[in-house]
């Protein structure tokens, strides 16, 4: 009988690789409590209709993407692509929305997307996120884009950063006339996937890969030459803020982020150390998304970090904590030595072996489980009250009281 494998695009985190995702998950979540952050977590399952609502029908997310099927209860359900949707969805459902204030949330898990398996991009991936809703100052925007970047310089990932305002209600209105107009006239050259989506949402051709399309679509209108007063104020306030606290940039005036539900401010932090798939983590402002969703009109905004994008790239400022091994010679001592890691692990990583070993043996595990400090109790250690310890990367070794371990 054949083994049963992982699916293709869906990976074991594990080893190594596990050891930097915790690494990862501990500090980003640590610099966004900092920023006044608390942790939310949304289902892995959602309605199907969540999602075409607000990533939107016009994209590849959902046209090619999604996980998408009927449960035994008739409902048409998906395995979430993303995270912010269903953040939204359970601001409107627990009516924070009607309490107003603001609210500030990060969350963590995987997302779920079928597209073709590659480095750095996978069918089950993970994304490390965050919200806010009821601000609507550019100060936020200026805050949140502060809060992924400290989170980048913590691990010491070199990135940069492309930024670009996608207009309001209106300012948008017009500029997508125009840009249709011009569309239309290249339209014989341009791939079959921006013809679909100059009917459905010409902005999103802006986003296309295609090298051709991306050279015709060279001379296309800026939306940042067509925003109305208040949005072109509040991107030059903006640019203003980071420049003041010395973050670069660079206006990309053809990042829409492949999300229908943005607006106004959109930014990506790329990186040019993982191959062509360069974006790694990205976000914008939503303000329209409560409403879209059912909720009363609610400022918001957030970003992604695809986690897995990351790992190669994270090296841990921890490697020196020493992991303790506690074993036993006799018998009599495991009950004592159960006492002593338990105050131990207040403090560091503790390990005990339950079966009573001779030292060599001890010895051999610790080092198989990559112990830096073996503290063991024999016979004679019992009687005495008093633990053998040896640091295994200096080769120190001292028989000590067990108060003073």
């Amino acid at each position: 009988m054949a083994n049963i494998q992982s699916l293709r695009g869906m990976n074991d985190i594990l080893g190594d690789d596990s050891k930097l995702f915790t690494y990862f998950v501990e500090n980003a979540s640590r610099i966004a409590k900092n920023y006044g952050f608390t942790y939310l977590e949304t289902p892995i399952l959602e309605e199907t209709a969540l999602f075409k609502r607000s990533v939107g029908e016009s994209s590849d997310i959902v046209n090619k993407e999604m996980y998408q099927f009927i449960d035994k209860g008739e409902n048409d359900v998906c395995l979430r692509p993303e995270g912010t949707a269903g953040v939204v969805r359970s601001f409107v459902e627990n009516k924070f929305d009607r309490a107003g204030g603001t609210y500030r949330w990060f969350y963590y898990g995987p997302m779920f997307r079928y597209e073709r398996p590659q480095k750095g991009r996978l069918r089950q991936f993970h994304q490390f996120g965050a919200e806010v809703f009821g601000q609507a100052s550019v100060y936020e925007d200026a805050t949140i884009i502060m809060m992924l970047k400290d989170i980048l310089d913590f691990f010491e990932i070199k990135f940069k950063l492309q930024l670009n305002s996608l207009g309001c209600p209106t300012c948008m209105p017009p500029y997508r006339e125009n840009l249709v107009k011009y569309l239309t006239n290249i339209k014989e050259n341009l791939c079959e996937d921006c013809n679909k989506r100059i009917e459905t949402n010409p902005i999103r051709v802006l986003d296309c890969k295609n090298e051709n399309c991306q050279k015709l679509l060279y001379n296309a209108p800026k939306i940042t030459n067509n925003l109305c007063e208040k949005c072109d104020s509040d991107f030059i306030s903006l640019k203003d803020v980071l420049d003041y606290n010395n973050i670069e940039y660079v206006v990309d005036t053809n990042l829409v982020r492949g999300l229908d539900y943005y607006s106004q401010t959109a930014f990506e932090f790329t990186s040019s150390e993982i191959g062509s798939q360069s974006a790694i983590a990205g976000g914008g402002r939503y303000d329209r998304l409560v409403e879209f969703l059912g909720g009363r009109a609610t400022p918001g905004i957030g970003f992604a970090i695809g986690i897995e994008r990351l790992l190669e790239l994270i090296k841990t400022k921890e490697e020196d904590k020493d992991t303790i091994y506690l074993g036993a010679m006799t018998d009599e001592a495991l009950n004592l030595l159960t006492k002593i890691a338990s105050k131990k692990r207040k403090n560091s990583i503790t390990i005990m072996e339950y079966t009573p070993r001779s030292f060599g043996k001890h010895f051999k595990i610790a080092q198989k489980q990559d112990a830096s400090i073996v503290a063991l109790i024999g016979e004679n250690e019992l009687k005495n009250g008093t633990i053998f310890v040896k640091n295994i990367k200096t080769q120190e070794e001292k028989t000590i009281k067990i108060e003073d371990f």
